[in-house]
């Protein structure tokens, strides 16, 4: 466990080194038998947690980068679960939140997930099912992530093209040929072949597709703006 930061100094905890990509819950909770009772849950089957007594303390902390979930109560002194999770929201923490509440009603509930949670559960709730609800909330944040990280790639080796490599590549992906591209920009066939070997070259790729799949997940924003 994380421990949270004292409300006394309001400094945050050194946290230990560890593996980035070992999963974290991050649970805020105003009744300290809840948070107890959810950090051994998940510590017991190796689950790393950091606990919060309230939606201020957690906000005043620092959060390692980590894949994992929040479980938040809804609540609690100060500002409360569906506060917090439109904060957390805006301070760019894109965790999934899972909300754990014995004040629970389907608006409520609707409010929530309508917000963006990925579960809202009342208590009590059995320790499998708690589990079970933050596991898939771990996993669905790994997804998230992988996906984050091939489009921050993708838009990396995009930007080291040049502006007439990232036309041929629009192009390319476009379905032309060789020559079909040579004639669109007004150049030879040998120009398009060797700014075609570039671009494969610096996007990474051996294949059209491969090219295709990459330049998916290009912005299209960037994509217009550069090839335009």
């Amino acid at each position: 466990m994380i421990e949270e930061s004292s409300p006394a100094t309001g400094i945050a905890p050194r946290l230990p080194a560890v593996d980035v990509d070992e999963p974290l819950i991050v649970i805020a909770d105003d009744s300290a038998d809840h948070r107890d009772a959810m950090m051994e849950l998940f510590e017991s089957v190796g689950i790393e947690t950091m606990i919060f007594a309230n939606a201020r303390s957690l906000l005043e902390s620092q959060l390692p980068d980590r894949p994992g979930c929040f479980i938040l109560d809804v609540r609690m002194p100060g500002p409360s679960g569906l506060d917090l999770q439109a904060q957390l929201a805006g301070n760019g923490h894109l965790m999934p939140i899972i909300f754990v509440t014995g004040h629970g009603d389907v608006p409520m509930s609707i409010r929530a997930i309508k917000a963006g949670a990925f579960d809202f559960k009342t208590k009590p709730v059995r320790d499998q099912d708690l589990l079970d609800a933050a596991i898939a909330a771990i996993e669905a944040d790994r997804a998230r992530r992988a996906v984050d990280r091939v489009a921050r790639e993708s838009l990396e080796k995009f930007n080291s093209l040049s502006p007439r490599e990232a036309q041929v590549l629009e192009l390319l992906v476009g379905g032309l040929l060789n020559k079909q591209i040579a004639y669109e920009l007004g150049v030879t066939e040998v120009t398009i072949k060797l700014h075609r070997g570039n671009v494969m070259k610096k996007m990474g790729v051996g294949s059209v597709a491969e090219l295709v799949r990459m330049w998916d997940h290009v912005p299209a924003s960037t994509r217009q703006g550069d090839v335009a």
